[in-house]
Formats: C-alpha cells, sequence, structure tokens
C-alpha cells in the first residue's frame, strides 16, 4: 500500500501568533526580530506587509530598517510560541500517532493508516488546515506526497493556508523544474558544488547517475539522488519517540566585541555552565569537546579534543574549551561570537575505566559538587549560585545560553 504522508508547515508562525495577540500589528509592516542589543538583530519571522517591503527572513533588523524605516520591531515570546506549537499538534493527533515534528513550526504526519476514517490525504489535509485556522487563528500550508522529501516540498510552493498534492502522476512536472536548493537538506555549500557540476534543478539532479554523485559527495550524494527520485523510505516518527541525542551545545553572540583572552574566558565560562548542566540532566557524559569563533568579520573557526575518559564535569569542560582556545585563536580580530559543543556521547551510567594517575576521589567530590549547584540552581533559580568570576563583568556575562535564540541544542 502506498504511504500518504502529510508536511503542515505554520505560515509566518512567530508573526501570526502575535498579530493575535496584538491585533493592531496586522495593520502595519510588522516582524518578530532578536535584541539589537545584545547584537542578535535579525528578523525571525514577518508579517505580509513588511514582506511587501522586501524583508526577508534572517536580514539583520538594521538592513530590514533600511528597506521599512516605519518597521514594528516585537521581541520573541518563545513560551507563547510553544503553548500555540502543542496545540496545533494536539489537533495533527486526531488524526494519527506518527506525527514528527521538524522545528516548532513544522511536522510530518502519517496519516497511511488514516484514510479509511477520515477519507483521502487531500482531504485529511484540508480538514486539518480549516481546523487550525478556525480552532487556533493561524494559517497552514500542506504538502501531500506518498515521501517526507516530497511533502515538505510540497508545503512550500503554495503559501499561506494552501494544500498541494505531489503524486506519482504529477511529480516529474510539478517537482523536476524547481531549484535544486528546493529540495531538503540542500544549503549553500551542497548547492553551490551541483552548479558548478551543471546541476541546477531537481529534474537535472535525478537524471545523474547515482554512482557519479556517490564518487562525488560519498553517501550524501547518493541521499540527493533518491530523494530527487522520490526514493525517500524515511518512516514518520512515532509522537513519543525521541530521537538519540548526538551532541548538545550552546553559542552565543556576544554584547561587545572580544578584544581580550580574560573576556573570552568569562563568557566560555557561562557557556560551560550551560552546556555542562545540560548533559548531566540527560544522564550523559561527553567524550569530545569543540568550540567555535566568529570574528567580527564573521570568519568562522572550528577546534576540538578527545578526552582520555568521558566526563561530565563542568571543571573539565571549562578547561578543555580554554585550552583549545588558547591553542588555536590568535587574535587577529576581535571576537562576535563563541561557543562550545559536546559530542560522542555515552550514558553516564556506563562503566568508566580510569588511568593510574586519577584520583577516584577527587572525580567523587567533582561529580558531588555539581550535582550540588544543579540542586540549588533548579530550586532557586540561576543566580542562587554564580562563581566569582562571572561577576567581573556582569555585561558581558550576564546571558542565559539556554534560553537564548542561537542555542545549538540538542542533535
Amino acid at each position: 500500500m502506498e504511504r500518504c504522508i502529510l508536511h503542515v508547515d505554520c505560515n509566518c508562525f512567530y508573526a501570526s501568533v502575535e498579530m493575535l495577540h496584538r491585533p493592531e500589528t496586522r495593520e502595519v509592516p510588522m516582524a518578530v526580530g532578536g535584541s539589537e542589543e545584545r547584537r542578535h538583530g535579525i528578523i525571525l519571522a514577518k508579517n505580509d506587509l513588511a514582506k511587501k517591503c522586501g524583508i526577508s527572513t534572517a536580514e539583520p533588523l538594521w538592513s530590514a530598517r533600511q528597506k521599512c524605516p516605519e518597521l514594528l520591531i516585537i521581541p520573541p515570546n518563545f513560551p507563547l510560541y510553544l503553548d500555540f506549537s502543542r496545540r496545533v499538534k494536539k489537533i495533527f493527533s486526531d488524526y494519527t500517532d506518527q506525527v514528527e515534528s521538524f522545528g516548532i513550526d513544522e511536522a510530518w504526519l502519517d496519516v497511511t493508516g488514516s484514510i479509511q476514517l477520515f477519507g483521502s490525504g487531500e482531504h485529511i489535509a484540508h480538514e486539518i488546515r480549516q481546523r487550525v485556522k478556525q480552532e487556533l487563528g493561524i494559517t497552514v500550508s500542506v504538502g501531500v506526497s506518498w515521501n517526507k522529501v516530497f511533502a515538505k516540498l510540497g508545503s512550500d510552493l503554495k503559501k499561506p493556508d494552501a494544500v498541494t498534492m505531489v503524486t506519482p502522476e504529477n511529480y516529474q512536472a510539478v517537482v523536476c523544474p524547481l531549484p535544486v536548493n528546493a529540495l531538503l537538506y540542500v544549503g549553500r555549500s551542497t548547492e553551490k558544488k551541483l552548479g558548478q557540476l551543471g546541476i541546477h534543478t531537481i529534474g537535472q539532479l535525478a537524471q545523474m547517475s547515482c554512482e557519479f554523485l556517490r564518487g562525488k559527495f560519498g553517501k550524501t550524494g547518493e541521499l540527493l539522488w533518491s530523494y530527487a527520485n522520490g526514493l525517500d523510505t524515511s518512516p514518520v516518527a512515532h509522537q513519543d519517540e525521541r530521537a538519540p541525542i548526538k551532541s548538545i551545545g550552546n553559542s552565543t553572540t556576544t554584547i561587545r566585541d572580544i578584544t581580550t583572552p580574560e573576556e573570552a574566558r568569562l563568557v566560555f565560562t557561562v557557556l560551560a555552565e550551560s552546556v555542562g548542566t545540560r548533559l548531566r540532566e540527560q544522564g550523559l557524559f561527553c567524550r569530545t569537546i569543540s568550540i567555535s569563533t566568529r570574528t567580527v568579520k564573521l570568519s568562522r573557526t572550528e577546534h576540538q579534543c578527545t578526552l582520555s575518559r568521558p566526563s561530565n564535569e563542568t571543571r573539565t569542560i571549562l578547561q578543555t574549551a580554554l585550552a583549545l582556545f588558547t591553542q588555536g585563536y590568535s587574535w587577529n580580530h576581535p571576537l562576535r561570537s563563541l561557543g562550545i559543543q559536546l559530542s560522542g556521547l555515552t550514558a553516564a551510567s556506563d562503566p568508566l575505566q580510569l588511568d593510574l594517575f586519577t584520583d577516584p576521589a577527587d572525580l567523587l567530590r567533582q561529580s558531588q559538587l555539581d550535582r550540588t549547584v544543579d540542586q540549588v540552581r533548579k530550586r532557586f533559580g540561576k543566580a542562587s549560585v554564580l562563581r566569582a568570576s562571572i561577576l567581573l563583568d556582569p555585561a558581558l556575562t550576564g546571558f542565559d545560553p539556554k534560553h537564548q535564540i542561537q542555542t545549538i541544542g540538542f542533535h
């Protein structure tokens, strides 16, 4: 039996929710944007009036203001958006328990087993679209296909408040003429490499030899070929299924340019506290620690190392990050952002092999200290226990990486 997959995308989600709660913003160019003061100033979402002014998502706020001086910028309200996301997905659960989120405002639904109850995939898509609009006051676009990739592509083709069918009968006419970057997971770098090979449309990608693409891109080339030919067979996850965590990280754009090692150390201290806490919350150790830096010239570098033993100690994370930074950065330019990422994750309950030079008592004391600090902060707030160094420059260190826009998150 051929699968029936829906991809539902909430249109201009952040902006739509804000207009629902602030009706006055419907009549003016409005966008949800980050904090200019903390230099997180990009457009996260915009309404139709702002879009008509040429404003695009991820555009810097200063650039958007040049296009539209009267643009109203609203700070993001993520708890509100999460609440609406849960309400939308509750509607999805009336039709299937196979609901796989793709970010806060998108999801795939496998309704193959629901067709006998609710009608065709197209009928279910229209019913969901109408219910979201009537019950929640926002709109969605829905793609309907036999695989996740084409369903996602379909939801992007018609916006807002629309349903697009991509079927085995029409996909060559609908999909093949589209630019190759319309295909899921084809980013700028891959698009550029494909363009150098004379591949500019999905149809051209589909006509290439799978062996040729594998030779150029490895397994990614084979995957792209299968996507372009509609051969994606990946399942839609169950709504209660959690993907395994592959990495935990945080990055931040600093409130001012970082010009000294001491300033960098303070920022890394806050980041190490955050990722260490999150690692312990998940009951995990990490084997690899990576840092990233981005200069005022927007050049990005990364450095990483593998630990001799897995760890979730904040002390180890911080010391390793600082060592990587000291060894890897030459201070040719001031820094604009810093990040720490932990990977090679294993369960904290796994046996731990120590070397002859490690004091088990010291490890136990550090573990107990971290757990105690975590418990105090969880009960009384993040600021209840602080490292003394954090107080040296509260303006620079006074950010919460766990709840800001730049969070790398779980992967």
